[in-house]
């Protein structure tokens, strides 16, 4: 349950929520491809995709207009019709990838002209929190922190010793007001292997980091300015261009500076030795998180089928199931018979079928650079 302060925190008057909404999905192939990635799937049945149920909580805390979603002009027309409400304004279109820190720098950049007292939180558009309440309680312990100069991360309760996630180490607690699960930030660990993850797990003084960062614009940008001047200067002019040049002239900013920026996530850019530094602290989240980050995941999100062990994302009259367990993604207009197979993965599309194991399912990674190398753009 949350602290009974954890809904209290700050004001949000300031506040403003930046959406990165990237990637490929590429371990929920064939279902997510480039140019339909993960974020814009209704994922769990729930009727709302990923980048709307992301949407449907952060707008009770920035409003809408003070919500930006970052994407690749690939996605303009996808977004736009799952969000009709985001304001024009707020779509920052990347003409091509350049990791977390591009985008959400360029974001800090275009708010901290729009507000100079801006506090801005990132939250990816492709993660699953059930919890939309005890989010809120952590995101408004995250800006009373922030607002005291910290760069902040919500980092989640590990529940198994995950090697696919990053953690993050938590140390004495901040005496913050309104932030009662406000911790240091020591330090931050990548992916660690299956040994070092069930030590941090049993230890307790590590959480995962779930890529949620929230610091006050200024604070961002003058840490992005110490760390990586130039990737600093550049989001400066696209923000600038942004806000005060007509699309054609921006756009002419953006085909000349946007190659320039360094690929770089904002782990590694900013939290990491901002961390080093003292300057990152940790709010402890009391919610459900999961980055649904393969078929693995998804098999204990979606509904079951008849009571059964099979899990069945769409049309549940498309599939005919005998003792067996796993999930099933019918969408290609065919019907899907499973008999005897346990722990079985099978997601029939239009042009490719993929069947699988969920222990194996973060190898799909691997059929998707196969299809690559073998020139099969057509696929991906």
């Amino acid at each position: 349950m949350p602290s009974p302060a954890s809904s209290k925190g700050a004001s949000l008057d300031h506040f403003w929520a930046v959406v990165p909404a990237g990637g490929s999905g590429t371990r929920l192939w064939p279902l997510s491809r480039a140019g339909a990635p993960k974020f814009l799937h209704d994922l769990t049945s729930s009727g709302r995709t990923l980048v709307q149920s992301t949407w449907d909580r952060l707008v009770p805390l920035a409003t809408p207009e003070r919500l930006l979603l970052v994407t690749g002009e690939v996605h303009a027309g996808a977004v736009r019709g799952q969000l009709p409400q985001l304001e024009r304004g707020n779509l920052l279109l990347e003409p091509s990838p350049r990791d977390s820190m591009a985008a959400i720098g360029l974001a800090a950049a275009v708010v901290a002209r729009r507000d100079p007292e801006a506090v801005v939180g990132s939250f990816a558009a492709d993660h699953l929190i059930p919890d939309a309440r005890a989010f809120g309680g952590a995101v408004r312990q995250a800006v009373a922190v922030a607002q005291e100069g910290h760069v902040v991360t919500i980092g989640i309760q590990p529940t198994s010793a995950a090697t696919g996630f990053g953690y993050v180490r938590t140390g004495e607690p901040l005496d913050v007001e309104g932030a009662p699960d406000a911790v240091r930030a020591t330090g931050f660990t990548e992916k660690p292997d299956a040994a070092t993850a069930e030590r941090y797990v049993a230890g307790g003084d590590h959480r995962w980091n779930a890529g949620m960062f929230v610091a006050r614009a200024d604070v961002l940008l003058g840490h992005l300015q110490a760390q990586l001047p130039q990737l600093h200067a550049g989001l400066l002019e696209l923000a600038e261009a942004h806000e005060d040049l007509p699309a054609h002239k921006a756009a002419d900013v953006v085909e000349r500076v946007w190659p320039t920026l360094t690929k770089i996530a904002i782990d590694h850019a900013i939290a990491e030795p901002v961390a080093a530094a003292g300057g990152v602290a940790v709010v402890k989240g009391s919610f459900s998180w999961d980055d649904v980050g393969d078929w693995d995941a998804l098999a204990s999100l979606v509904p079951d089928l008849d009571g059964s062990s099979l899990r069945v994302l769409g049309d549940m009259e498309s599939v005919v199931v005998q003792d067996s367990t796993g999930v099933v993604v019918p969408r290609g207009q065919r019907t899907v018979a499973v008999i005897g197979l346990d722990d079985v993965v099978v997601v029939d599309t239009d042009d490719a079928v993929l069947v699988t194991t969920r222990a194996r399912a973060q190898e799909v990674k691997g059929v998707v650079e196969a299809l690559r190398a073998k020139g099969r753009g057509d696929l991906l």
